[in-house]
């Protein structure tokens, strides 16, 4: 990504959401997209994002304004939203995090791009990360995550945290009484994938191991091949809530492995069957 400040921008990287140049147009863009997601989520999306929006008054009548979503957030549990240009450097971005600060795009997909979009918009951000935010545990996590990120910056182990982000606040799914549901935002905010990770044979479902997590690349242009599960959001922040320093230097030694491959020692939910992907011929990862 461009590291150049934006001119308009603070030292941060913040901007004005500046709400009201939002033409009709976008904000009933975000109400289209809105009610499409909530065709889709009840059933699917973990209990904790549906509680989210509603304890946010998250509704469809078009663009939040963060300084009144703020205020909910904030009382609820200590994080305000703070509005980015688009994609920012990772030391701000871990920074932000680190002192409960979320960071979203103040900007809103095109008609274009309304089915993807590339660079997280704020339906993705707000939409997808935000609900999440309101539950203490899970908000702990995120706080958590940014403080080791600072950390592995002088580590030189950024891959294998993106991985563990991946994994889990974009594309995580937690187990309930009633089966696996959503919780990452990545799929939260996507109509297809959020049938996909849950109702095709195609992926693996996975039970989530840190080491095992961090040593797994992602597919970037494509529905994910394996999808890691936890039990709940304390187990999660147990396992996070450790110094990395001994775990990166063992995977200086690690192999990293395949999007779609299975090991022996993996606790399997899903073997997919790779239908889906036998058909793609898009391979970038990370």
């Amino acid at each position: 990504m461009d590291s150049t400040l934006p001119p308009h921008a603070a030292a941060d990287w913040t901007i004005d959401q500046n709400w009201s140049s939002y033409s009709a147009e976008e904000h009933q863009r975000w109400t289209r997209l809105h009610e499409r997601q909530m065709q889709i989520l009840p059933g699917r999306a973990c209990d904790a994002f549906m509680d989210g929006l509603s304890v946010l008054d998250l509704h469809g009548e078009g663009i939040p304004e963060f300084e009144a979503l703020n205020k909910q957030l904030q009382a609820i549990s200590g994080w305000t939203i703070v509005a980015v240009p688009g994609l920012i450097p990772d030391s701000v971005f871990f920074e932000h995090l680190a002192n409960r600060r979320f960071p979203a795009g103040n900007f809103i997909r095109s008609e274009a791009e309304f089915e993807y979009i590339e660079a997280p918009d704020v339906f993705h951000d707000i939409f997808g990360h935000v609900p999440m935010l309101t539950n203490q545990v899970f908000a702990d996590y995120m706080q958590a995550y940014g403080q080791g990120g600072l950390r592995a910056m002088n580590l030189n182990s950024l891959d294998a945290l993106a991985r563990l982000y991946w994994y889990t606040v974009e594309f995580g799914l937690i187990d309930s009484a009633t089966g696996p549901r959503i919780y990452g935002a990545g799929i939260l905010s996507s109509p297809a994938e959020s049938c996909f990770c849950l109702e095709s044979p195609s992926p693996n479902r996975v039970g989530f191991d840190l080491l095992r997590v961090m040593q797994t690349r992602y597919r970037i242009d494509d529905f994910q091949e394996t999808y890691f599960e936890i039990s709940d959001f304390n187990d999660l922040f147990h396992a996070t809530s450790q110094d990395f320093a001994p775990l990166y230097r063992a995977l200086e030694a690690a192999p990293n492995y395949a999007p779609g491959e299975i090991l022996a020692n993996d606790a399997v939910i899903q073997m997919g069957d790779h239908s889906y992907t036998q058909h793609s011929h898009l391979t970038a990862t990370r």
